[in-house]
């Protein structure tokens, strides 16, 4: 990064401060702008929530089925395996190496979400 784009992004993120601090200040001090405020960030939350509820439930279901048809795989290479040679262990072992990484990347991705969802809940709550 060139100092140029440095300083620029520095000056932005200031600018960022400064117009929060504003508005946080205006919206303490007026007690209309206030209630509309925490109107707007309450329905927004509840949006974003919404959204990542839905999200959620697709990726549930997305790495069931991807689980279901990765062992429904397993199970027919494991029965055309036994009656060919040893070749084809190797091939297996690669396949199964690289289904567990993606196990568990989509692992990780659902407790992401679930962590998002359990702190966008708390935070709607107070």
């Amino acid at each position: 990064m060139s100092n140029n784009a440095a300083a620029n992004l520095l000056q932005k993120g200031l600018r960022i401060t400064l117009g929060a601090t504003t508005t946080l200040v205006e919206t303490l001090q007026d007690p209309q702008k206030r209630q509309q405020t925490l109107t707007e960030l309450q329905s927004q939350l509840s949006q974003q929530t919404q959204l990542w509820a839905e999200k959620g439930e697709i990726t549930e279901t997305e790495a069931k089925r991807w689980v279901e048809t990765w062992l429904a795989q397993q199970k027919a290479q494991r029965t055309h395996t036994s009656s060919s040679s040893g070749n084809s262990t190797a091939v297996t072992n690669i396949r199964f190496s690289d289904a567990q990484r993606e196990i568990e990347e989509l692992t990780a991705q659902i407790l992401a979400l679930k962590t998002e969802l359990e702190q966008s809940r708390s935070q709607s709550g107070s």
